[in-house]
């Protein structure tokens, strides 16, 4: 398999950022990519879901590539849900990959806070079935609270250790000068909150917030030509999809789309789940991180919750996890999501990262979920010395 570097890479605080415009987000984005890593890419990967129903806007690859100057380069517009980003990134990759391209920039973007609450809501909901689901008034949050429920009562999860996941989030992300959220919280606080959809609470859920981020992928050859060189390798990956309608899957214990992505990753890199050191995952809400722990092979069934309420996967942990924050704290610009994570688990194997830092890891994973699991990707990075 030919090899794959990630050269550059560049982020947006994410926030309500009522100056800008996709277009806007994504030039800055474009920009600190392109000075990270000293080249142009040779083509353009767009990931976004909402453009099309929030901003009336099609044809993003199109657009902003011609808005940055790239006009006639390849340029595609790729749309999995939450997990547009990594399916982007599966996208680029497989262009490098090729031989087709010598390098491609991934650029998610998202404009989410124009918008009262509830139209966002609706345009959320887009990512569960439209006739079996979204008809009969199933919020993604409600679809959520149906697995968390289940999650809790089978293996005897209490509320007060479900809640140390948005408490640890809150925590780094008071480090990140990338995130939305900046403020401690406590497992009172997150039980207390306002109920979202029962047992789901306003602070098991990640905000609504605007952001941009840009990684430039580039062959061995290209890779030398930039700053970094041959630092951060994309050395495994895998997509899987499962059904979008929650009732027709195997479990609602399980997210088994993401079991096989990660196998897939896993084997390609030559790595087990004990060789990652760091990793950026999914967590829409609490119980997509405890589920996401799982199938990636961190904990076992059952287990997740009771482990991070005992101190694991923390800061100074094997793996750490989500020590951006994560979508809960650092924010969820949702088809941009994807990308924020592969920046900052390069920045983590690169030693750069601002924000709470992984003592020289060799190996970082991504995981990006669509849906409440219905396309789901798996990145794994390593350093090459």
């Amino acid at each position: 398999m030919p090899h794959v570097y990630v050269v550059g890479v560049g982020m947006t605080k994410i926030g309500r950022h009522f100056d800008k415009g996709l277009v806007e987000l994504a030039a800055e984005a474009y920009e600190k990519a392109v000075e990270d890593a000293g080249i142009e890419p040779a083509g353009i990967v767009v990931s976004n879901m909402m453009a099309s129903s929030l901003q009336g806007q099609d044809s993003l690859g199109a657009l902003i590539a011609s808005s940055l100057g790239l006009r006639y380069r390849p340029a595609l517009h790729v749309e999995a849900a939450c997990g547009s980003g990594g399916a982007a990134v599966y996208t680029a990759y497989s262009l490098v990959a090729s031989g087709l391209l010598p390098s491609v920039m991934v650029i998610g973007v998202e404009k989410m806070t124009d918008y009262p609450t509830a139209i966002v809501t609706e345009a959320l909901a887009q990512a569960a079935d439209a006739d079996y689901e979204v008809f009969y008034g199933a919020s993604f949050a409600a679809l959520n609270a149906l697995m968390m429920r289940y999650y809790m009562e089978r293996y005897g999860v209490s509320r007060d250790e479900m809640s140390e996941w948005p408490v640890m989030m809150h925590e780094n992300a008071l480090k990140n000068p990338y995130a939305q959220l900046h403020k401690k919280i406590t497992r009172r606080m997150v039980a207390e909150s306002q109920p979202v959809a029962d047992p789901i609470r306003l602070l098991d859920s990640s905000p609504i917030g605007d952001g941009a981020a840009a990684v430039i992928l580039a062959s061995g050859e290209e890779a030398r030509k930039t700053h970094w060189g041959a630092t951060v390798e994309v050395t495994g990956l895998g997509l899987a999809v499962d059904t979008v309608e929650l009732s027709n899957r195997e479990a609602l214990d399980r997210i088994p789309a993401l079991e096989r992505a990660a196998e897939q990753a896993y084997q390609m890199a030559g790595v087990t789940p004990r060789e990652i050191d760091v990793a950026e995952i999914h967590d829409a809400f609490t119980i997509t991180a405890v589920l996401s722990i799982e199938a990636l092979g961190l904990a076992g069934r059952g287990e997740a919750a009771k482990l991070l309420a005992r101190g694991r996967f923390h800061p100074g942990d094997r793996p750490t996890l989500n020590p951006s924050g994560g979508l809960k704290a650092r924010g969820h610009p949702v088809g941009a999501t994807g990308v924020y994570q592969v920046a900052e688990i390069t920045m983590q194997l690169r030693g750069d990262y601002p924000g709470v830092r992984v003592d020289n890891p060799r190996h970082g994973l991504a995981s990006n979920i669509g849906g409440d699991g219905s396309t789901t990707t798996v990145v794994i990075l390593s350093r090459r010395m």
